[in-house]
Protein backbone atom coordinates (compact mmCIF):
# COMPACT_ATOMS: atom_id res chain seq x y z
CA UNK A 1 0.00 0.00 0.00
CA UNK A 2 1.47 3.34 -0.91
CA UNK A 3 1.40 6.36 1.32
CA UNK A 4 -1.19 8.99 0.55
CA UNK A 5 -1.96 12.39 1.94
CA UNK A 6 -3.98 15.29 0.69
CA UNK A 7 -3.12 18.92 1.25
CA UNK A 8 -4.99 20.55 4.12
CA UNK A 9 -7.63 23.19 3.41
CA UNK A 10 -6.76 26.82 3.99
CA UNK A 11 -9.01 26.96 7.06
CA UNK A 12 -9.20 24.11 9.53
CA UNK A 13 -12.54 23.01 10.94
CA UNK A 14 -13.40 23.11 14.64
CA UNK A 15 -11.77 20.35 16.68
CA UNK A 16 -15.12 18.72 17.47
CA UNK A 17 -17.54 19.34 14.65
CA UNK A 18 -17.40 20.34 10.99
CA UNK A 19 -20.24 21.38 8.70
CA UNK A 20 -19.38 18.92 5.94
CA UNK A 21 -16.31 16.75 6.34
CA UNK A 22 -17.15 14.86 3.13
CA UNK A 23 -16.62 18.04 1.10
CA UNK A 24 -12.84 17.65 1.46
CA UNK A 25 -10.47 14.87 0.34
CA UNK A 26 -9.61 12.25 2.97
CA UNK A 27 -6.24 12.92 4.59
CA UNK A 28 -4.74 9.46 4.87
CA UNK A 29 -1.30 7.86 4.85
CA UNK A 30 -0.87 4.08 4.58
CA UNK A 31 2.10 1.76 4.98
CA UNK A 32 3.51 0.26 1.76
CA UNK A 33 1.82 -2.90 0.50
CA UNK A 34 3.53 -6.08 1.59
CA UNK A 35 5.51 -4.43 4.39
CA UNK A 36 6.25 -6.34 7.57
CA UNK A 37 3.55 -6.16 10.25
CA UNK A 38 3.90 -3.22 12.63
CA UNK A 39 1.81 -1.66 15.36
CA UNK A 40 0.30 0.84 12.93
CA UNK A 41 -0.87 0.53 9.34
CA UNK A 42 -0.86 4.27 8.73
CA UNK A 43 -2.49 7.49 9.90
CA UNK A 44 -5.74 9.36 9.36
CA UNK A 45 -6.11 13.11 9.84
CA UNK A 46 -9.83 13.86 10.30
CA UNK A 47 -11.08 17.44 10.18
CA UNK A 48 -13.26 17.14 13.28
CA UNK A 49 -14.18 14.80 16.13
CA UNK A 50 -17.57 13.83 14.68
CA UNK A 51 -17.35 10.13 13.77
CA UNK A 52 -20.71 10.20 12.02
CA UNK A 53 -19.42 12.88 9.65
CA UNK A 54 -15.87 11.58 9.20
CA UNK A 55 -16.20 7.79 8.91
CA UNK A 56 -18.19 7.63 5.65
CA UNK A 57 -15.48 9.29 3.56
CA UNK A 58 -12.72 7.25 5.25
CA UNK A 59 -14.54 3.97 4.64
CA UNK A 60 -15.27 4.96 1.03
CA UNK A 61 -11.51 5.24 0.43
CA UNK A 62 -10.56 2.09 2.35
CA UNK A 63 -13.31 -0.27 1.14
CA UNK A 64 -11.71 -0.81 -2.31
CA UNK A 65 -8.27 -1.24 -0.73
CA UNK A 66 -8.98 -3.43 2.28
CA UNK A 67 -12.41 -4.88 1.60
CA UNK A 68 -15.65 -3.53 3.02
CA UNK A 69 -15.08 -2.02 6.46
CA UNK A 70 -17.71 -3.53 8.74
CA UNK A 71 -16.67 -2.37 12.19
CA UNK A 72 -14.45 0.23 13.84
CA UNK A 73 -13.49 0.80 17.44
CA UNK A 74 -12.15 3.90 19.16
CA UNK A 75 -11.14 5.04 22.60
CA UNK A 76 -13.84 7.57 23.60
CA UNK A 77 -11.31 9.87 25.32
CA UNK A 78 -11.07 12.18 22.29
CA UNK A 79 -14.47 11.51 20.71
CA UNK A 80 -17.36 13.45 22.31
CA UNK A 81 -19.98 11.17 20.72
CA UNK A 82 -19.50 7.54 19.66
CA UNK A 83 -22.45 6.44 17.49
CA UNK A 84 -23.32 2.74 17.48
CA UNK A 85 -23.74 2.64 13.71
CA UNK A 86 -22.69 4.86 10.81
CA UNK A 87 -24.21 4.53 7.29
CA UNK A 88 -21.47 4.21 4.67
CA UNK A 89 -22.07 3.94 0.90
CA UNK A 90 -24.83 1.36 0.92
CA UNK A 91 -23.87 -0.47 4.11
CA UNK A 92 -23.55 0.17 7.82
CA UNK A 93 -20.35 0.30 9.86
CA UNK A 94 -20.77 -0.73 13.48
CA UNK A 95 -18.84 1.40 15.96
CA UNK A 96 -17.54 0.21 19.31
CA UNK A 97 -15.24 1.61 21.95
CA UNK A 98 -12.69 0.48 24.52
CA UNK A 99 -11.50 2.86 27.22
CA UNK A 100 -8.59 0.94 28.75
CA UNK A 101 -7.79 -1.59 26.05
CA UNK A 102 -7.33 0.79 23.11
CA UNK A 103 -4.81 3.57 22.56
CA UNK A 104 -6.67 6.93 22.75
CA UNK A 105 -4.99 8.07 19.51
CA UNK A 106 -5.83 4.98 17.49
CA UNK A 107 -8.65 3.81 15.24
CA UNK A 108 -9.13 0.06 14.76
CA UNK A 109 -10.85 -1.04 11.53
CA UNK A 110 -12.20 -4.50 10.77
CA UNK A 111 -13.16 -5.95 7.41
CA UNK A 112 -15.13 -9.18 7.67
CA UNK A 113 -13.04 -12.05 6.35
CA UNK A 114 -10.23 -9.72 5.25
CA UNK A 115 -8.45 -8.55 8.39
CA UNK A 116 -7.91 -5.68 10.81
CA UNK A 117 -5.91 -2.49 10.61
CA UNK A 118 -4.79 0.15 13.07
CA UNK A 119 -4.55 3.82 12.16
CA UNK A 120 -3.07 6.63 14.20
CA UNK A 121 -5.63 9.43 14.47
CA UNK A 122 -3.90 12.78 14.00
CA UNK A 123 -5.75 15.36 16.13
CA UNK A 124 -7.82 17.60 13.80
CA UNK A 125 -6.20 20.87 14.84
CA UNK A 126 -2.63 19.62 14.43
CA UNK A 127 -0.40 21.93 12.39
CA UNK A 128 0.43 20.84 8.84
CA UNK A 129 4.11 20.32 9.72
CA UNK A 130 3.38 18.08 12.71
CA UNK A 131 0.64 16.20 10.83
CA UNK A 132 2.97 15.48 7.92
CA UNK A 133 5.59 14.11 10.33
CA UNK A 134 3.02 11.97 12.15
CA UNK A 135 1.55 10.58 8.94
CA UNK A 136 4.98 9.66 7.59
CA UNK A 137 6.04 8.09 10.89
CA UNK A 138 2.84 6.07 11.29
CA UNK A 139 3.14 4.61 7.79
CA UNK A 140 6.83 3.73 8.14
CA UNK A 141 6.97 -0.10 8.42
CA UNK A 142 10.31 0.13 10.26
CA UNK A 143 8.78 2.00 13.20
CA UNK A 144 7.30 0.09 16.12
CA UNK A 145 5.96 3.00 18.18
CA UNK A 146 2.40 3.15 19.44
CA UNK A 147 0.07 5.94 18.37
CA UNK A 148 0.43 7.75 21.70
CA UNK A 149 4.23 7.54 21.60
CA UNK A 150 4.26 9.12 18.13
CA UNK A 151 1.97 11.91 19.34
CA UNK A 152 4.40 12.56 22.21
CA UNK A 153 7.40 12.55 19.85
CA UNK A 154 5.68 15.03 17.53
CA UNK A 155 4.97 17.32 20.49
CA UNK A 156 8.64 17.16 21.53
CA UNK A 157 9.83 17.95 18.01
CA UNK A 158 7.39 20.85 17.81
CA UNK A 159 8.76 22.23 21.10
CA UNK A 160 12.32 22.06 19.76
CA UNK A 161 11.24 23.83 16.57
CA UNK A 162 9.39 26.56 18.45
CA UNK A 163 12.32 27.04 20.87
CA UNK A 164 14.68 27.37 17.92
CA UNK A 165 12.45 30.03 16.34
CA UNK A 166 12.31 31.93 19.65
CA UNK A 167 16.10 31.84 20.00
CA UNK A 168 16.47 33.01 16.42
CA UNK A 169 14.13 35.95 17.05
CA UNK A 170 16.05 36.95 20.19
CA UNK A 171 19.35 36.56 18.36
CA UNK A 172 18.20 38.78 15.52
CA UNK A 173 16.72 41.36 17.91
CA UNK A 174 20.06 41.62 19.69
CA UNK A 175 21.98 42.15 16.46
CA UNK A 176 23.15 38.57 16.15
CA UNK A 177 22.33 38.54 12.45
CA UNK A 178 25.43 40.66 11.91
CA UNK A 179 27.77 38.13 13.47
CA UNK A 180 29.99 36.34 10.99
CA UNK A 181 31.51 33.73 13.26
CA UNK A 182 29.30 30.60 13.09
CA UNK A 183 30.78 29.37 16.36
CA UNK A 184 29.28 32.35 18.24
CA UNK A 185 25.71 31.08 17.99
CA UNK A 186 25.06 27.46 18.95
CA UNK A 187 23.10 25.71 16.25
CA UNK A 188 19.86 24.02 17.22
CA UNK A 189 18.40 21.78 14.54
CA UNK A 190 15.05 23.01 13.28
CA UNK A 191 12.35 20.46 12.67
CA UNK A 192 10.78 20.89 9.28
CA UNK A 193 8.60 18.70 7.16
CA UNK A 194 6.71 19.13 3.93
CA UNK A 195 3.51 17.52 2.86
CA UNK A 196 4.10 14.45 0.67
CA UNK A 197 2.99 14.39 -2.93
CA UNK A 198 -0.53 13.58 -3.98
CA UNK A 199 -1.75 10.00 -3.38
CA UNK A 200 -1.21 6.99 -5.56
CA UNK A 201 -3.22 3.79 -5.41
CA UNK A 202 -2.57 0.82 -3.19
Amino acid sequence: MTGTISSPPALEADDRFAPSASAFPVRLSLAPAGSAPALLDGAWWPRCRDLGAELPSLAAVLDPLWGRITRVTVNPTHWPVVPRKVPVAGHVVKVGWFLDEQDPHELLLLSYGMGRWNLLVVPPRTTAVSAAWLMAAASDPLRTSTASVLIEEAASLRTVYEDDRTLQAVWDAEGGHEARDPAVRPRIPAVTAGLPHQPTGR
